[in-house]
């Protein structure tokens, strides 16, 4: 399963919709970087977050989440509290090939200030705009910049097209826009 490059990212972006509003190449200059670069992409988080909080006594339950376990906040930042947690997405809206895997990785800009991007591989055939988890693992407020790269995608290619795709199996954060929460 070889990870894609450049040349392929830029070709599937650009006939078959794969990553829109697609960034060619590198942007750099006073900002954390983001779009192609030799074998991913570099996403923008959006200025939409939610930011967990106790203030309600809420508790965070997968099967039967509630809204009231954060506060949202849009803005061209975000501070996370200590030992905290965000939830954001993804300025670029995603169309996975039915042969395609994409796997994320957080940046390293914000993993070297104890910031670490979670985000669930791509199934083939899934679209949307990603939701992603950042913690903040320190004992400090954390910033984060709306508009700016937040985390890598890795496109692996598949020797065949899966049997059964997300699409197919029409699976519950398919055409996601904005921060989707926990569904069951």
């Amino acid at each position: 399963m070889p990870v894609m490059p450049d040349t392929w990212i830029r070709q599937m972006a650009q006939d078959h919709g794969m990553i829109e509003p697609f960034v060619e190449s590198q942007k750099r200059e006073g900002v954390i970087s983001y779009g192609l670069s030799s074998y991913g992409y570099d996403a923008r988080v959006a200025d939409d977050f939610r930011i967990f909080t106790d203030v309600n006594n809420a508790i965070v339950d997968p099967k039967n989440f509630s809204p009231e376990g954060f506060v949202s906040r849009k803005a061209d930042e975000c501070i996370i509290p200590p030992n905290s947690f965000v939830l954001a997405h993804t300025i670029e809206y995603f169309r996975i090939p039915r042969d395609v895997l994409v796997v994320c990785l957080g940046k390293s800009t914000y993993a070297r200030c104890g910031i670490i991007v979670n985000v669930t591989p791509l199934e083939p055939e899934w679209e949307g705009q990603v939701t992603i988890e950042i913690s903040n693992t320190t004992p400090l407020p954390a910033r984060i910049y709306a508009n700016e790269g937040i985390c890598q995608f890795l496109f692996f290619k598949g020797e065949t097209p899966c049997e059964t795709s997300y699409a197919d199996r029409a699976g519950k954060y398919m055409g996601q826009r904005g921060v989707a929460t926990p569904r069951m």
